[in-house]
C-alpha cells in the first residue's frame, strides 16, 4: 500500500481520471471473461445430454423464448447456443485488446509524464541545488530510474489489479458451481503463493536497493570515462573505469535476473499441481454424480477456468515481487518530485522590468555555501556604475566568483542583497534583470552541433541571425579563423565540448555567445585564460570599445587584462579590501 500510495503521488490529476476509466475497462473485462468462462457450462451440459432442453427450467425458457425467433428443434438450439458462446469469447477477447491497447498507452504515457516532470523540476531547481547533485545521477533517475518504475512497478500495478480482478471474477464463477471445490482451489493457491512471497519479499527489496546503487555507479562511471576521455588516454585509465562499469554492471544485471528468476519459479511447480489436480477434481465429480457423462460439463469448466486462473494468480504474485523489487526507485521518484514540488513553489513569475541604466549595488551581502566550513562572503559594500568597465582581483577563494554569481542572480545571499537602480532584486523580476547579462564562464559549454549553433546558444536554427554571429565573432576574434580555417564556416560541426577546437578558440565562442543578445551588461569570469597574450589583447580592446554602451565586469587574474577599468575591486577571504582607480590597486598590490 506505500508503493501504491506513492506510485499514485506521481499521477497528475488528469491521469487519475484516466487511471479511472481504465479501471472500470478492467472490471468490465472481467465481467465479461467470467460470462465467457461460465456460458461454456449450459454449452457442454447441452451438448452432452440434449434431454436437458426439456428438463430444465431455465434451458427449457430460454429455448421457447428463442422459438420465437425461427429456433424449431433441439439441434438449432444447440447451434444458436454455440454461436452464442463464440459471440461471447468474441466479444471479451476484443475488449479484452482493447483495455490492453488502453493500458499499453497509459503506461507508455506515464514514463514521458514522469521523466518531464522530474526534467522541469530539477531545471527550475536554483542553482545551489546544483551544487550538490551529479550530473550522472540526475541523468540516471530520469532516463533509467522512470524507465524501471515504469516496467517494474506501474506496469506490475495494472497487471496485479487487472488479474486480480480476473482471477476473483473466476473464483466467484467456481463457486457458483461447487463451494467446496472453489474454495479449496482458491486458498491453495492464494496462501502458497503468500507463503513463498513472505519468505522473498526482504530478499527482493535488498536486490532492489543493490540495484539502485549500481545503476548510479555505472552511470557516474560511463560519464566520467567519456566526458574525460583526454585524460583518461593520458593516463592509461582504460582498464580502471572497464572495471568500474562492468563491477557495477554485473551486479545490476544479477539484481535484475534474481528478481525475474523469483517471479517465475513458482508458476512451474504449480502448474505441475494443477495439472494434477485435473485428475482428483474428475475422481471427485464421478464420485459424486455417478457418471463420468454428468461429470464432464464440470470438469470441462474447471478445465477452461483453471487455464484462465492459473496465469492471472501467478501474475498477481509476479507483480507483487516486481513492485517490491521496484520499491527503492519508487521511493527514490517520489521523494525527488515531493521535494521538488516544495522547491519550485516559488520559482521564479517574471512579473518585474529591469531598465539598468545607473547603478549595480551590492549591499551588506553575507553568503555562505551549504555545508562549506567559511563563509564565502562577508559584509560586501559595493557600487559598479553602469556603462563602466570595472575589474575583481583577487587569490583563489577570495570570493570573485560568488560576488559575479549574486550579481548573475544565480545565488541568494542569507543577508543584504542586489539590487538594480536602486530595486532590489527578487523572484519577481529576476528573469527580467538576467535577459540583460551576457555571461562568459571560464569553462564554456558547447554542445555537438555548429558554430552559428553555439554561438546563438538556446536559439531555434531558422530563426538564427546570421549577420549577428558575424558581428560578435568579430568582436571576439573568432570570424577570421572560422572564415580562412573552416570549410562549413559558421556550419561546421564542433563535436561534443568543442572536442575539435583549442581552448582559445571555445572562449572565443563563449565570448561571441554572451555578446550575441546584445546585453547591457557584460560579465568575463577568467574568460580569456585560455588565450594567448597576442589574441587576449585584441578581444580585449573589441570588448573595451563596448564599454562606452554596455556595463563589463572583469574576473582575471592577469594584471593586464584589468589595467584598463575604470574601477578594481580586490577581495580577500570573502571581504572587500579596497576599490579604486587601477594606478592606486594594483601600484600598491
Amino acid at each position: 500500500m506505500d508503493i501504491f500510495k506513492k506510485l499514485l503521488f506521481l499521477l497528475s490529476p488528469s491521469e487519475k481520471k484516466k487511471a479511472f476509466i481504465l479501471l472500470m475497462m478492467i472490471l468490465l473485462m472481467a465481467l465479461l471473461d467470467m460470462i465467457g468462462v461460465g456460458s461454456i457450462l449450459p454449452f457442454i451440459t447441452v451438448l452432452s445430454n440434449p434431454d436437458l432442453i426439456e428438463t430444465n427450467p431455465f434451458l427449457n425458457g430460454v429455448f421457447n423464448f428463442s422459438s420465437l425467433f425461427g429456433v424449431k428443434n433441439n439441434q438449432q438450439f444447440i447451434f444458436v447456443l454455440g454461436v452464442f458462446v463464440f459471440f461471447i469469447f468474441i466479444l471479451s477477447i476484443s475488449f479484452k485488446a482493447l483495455t490492453n491497447y488502453v493500458q499499453v498507452r497509459f503506461i507508455q504515457m506515464m514514463e514521458y509524464s514522469i521523466g518531464k516532470k522530474l526534467v522541469e523540476g530539477y531545471l527550475h531547481q536554483p542553482f545551489t541545488w546544483f551544487l550538490s547533485r551529479n550530473s550522472a545521477e540526475i541523468g540516471k533517475t530520469i532516463l533509467s530510474e522512470v524507465d524501471h518504475v515504469i516496467g517494474k512497478a506501474m506496469t506490475p500495478l495494472i497487471d496485479l489489479i487487472t488479474r486480480g480482478i480476473a482471477a476473483f471474477a473466476i473464483i466467484v464463477l467456481l463457486t457458483m458451481v461447487d463451494f467446496k471445490i472453489a474454495m479449496i482451489i482458491g486458498l491453495s493457491f492464494s496462501i502458497s503463493y503468500l507463503i513463498i512471497f513472505y519468505y522473498v519479499k526482504n530478499l527482493l527489496n535488498e536486490i532492489g536497493e543493490k540495484r539502485l546503487k549500481n545503476n548510479e555507479i555505472r552511470f557516474t562511471s560511463i560519464n566520467e570515462a567519456f566526458g574525460a576521455a583526454k585524460e583518461v588516454k593520458v593516463g592509461g585509465l582504460e582498464e580502471i573505469y572497464i572495471n568500474n562499469f562492468s563491477n557495477s554492471a554485473k551486479i545490476y544485471a544479477n539484481s535484475n535476473s534474481t528478481s525475474l528468476i523469483i517471479a517465475q519459479l513458482p508458476r512451474y511447480i504449480f502448474e505441475a499441481i494443477a495439472f494434477g489436480g485435473i485428475f482428483l477434481i474428475l475422481l471427485y465429480m464421478i464420485a459424486k454424480t455417478g457418471t463420468f457423462g454428468d461429470a464432464l460439463p464440470v470438469v470441462t469448466l474447471y478445465v477452461f477456468a483453471g487455464y484462465r486462473l492459473m496465469p492471472s494468480i501467478q501474475q498477481v504474485y509476479g507483480s507483487f515481487t516486481q513492485l517490491t523489487f521496484a520499491g527503492p526507485s519508487v521511493n527514490k521518484l517520489y521523494n525527488d518530485l515531493s521535494n521538488l514540488k516544495k522547491l519550485t513553489a516559488n520559482k521564479d513569475q517574471d512579473k518585474g522590468l529591469i531598465n539598468f541604466d545607473e547603478t549595480i549595488s551590492l549591499n551588506d551581502i553575507q553568503y555562505d555555501y551549504p555545508q562549506a566550513s567559511r563563509t564565502a562572503l562577508k559584509n560586501i559594500n559595493l557600487t559598479i556604475p553602469s556603462k563602466s568597465t570595472v575589474g575583481f582581483m583577487g587569490p583563489t577563494g577570495s570570493g570573485k566568483t560568488t560576488v559575479v554569481d549574486i550579481i548573475l542572480g544565480l545565488l541568494t545571499p542569507q543577508r543584504g542583497n542586489l539590487a538594480i537602480d536602486g530595486e532590489v532584486i527578487t523572484n519577481q523580476n529576476l528573469r527580467s534583470w538576467q535577459r540583460s547579462i551576457g555571461y562568459v564562464p571560464q569553462h564554456i559549454f558547447l554542445s555537438d552541433d555548429t558554430i552559428a549553433a553555439n554561438i546563438a546558444f538556446g536559439v531555434d536554427h531558422e530563426k538564427i541571425d546570421k549577420e549577428m554571429i558575424k558581428k560578435v565573432s568579430k568582436i571576439a576574434n573568432l570570424h577570421d579563423f572560422v572564415d580562412t580555417e573552416l570549410q562549413e564556416k559558421y556550419e561546421t560541426i564542433i563535436g561534443e565540448r568543442g572536442v575539435r577546437l583549442s581552448g582559445g578558440q571555445r572562449q572565443r565562442i563563449g565570448i561571441a555567445r554572451a555578446l550575441y543578445n546584445n546585453p547591457k551588461v557584460i560579465i568575463l569570469d577568467e574568460a580569456t585564460s585560455a588565450l594567448d597574450i597576442k589574441t587576449e589583447k585584441l578581444v580585449m580592446a573589441e570588448i573595451n570599445k563596448l564599454s562606452k554602451d554596455k556595463t563589463i565586469i572583469i574576473i582575471a587574474h592577469r594584471i593586464d587584462t584589468i589595467r584598463n577599468c575604470d574601477i578594481i575591486f580586490k577581495l580577500e577571504k570573502g571581504r572587500l579590501l579596497s576599490h579604486g582607480l587601477p594606478s592606486e590597486i594594483l601600484n600598491n598590490n
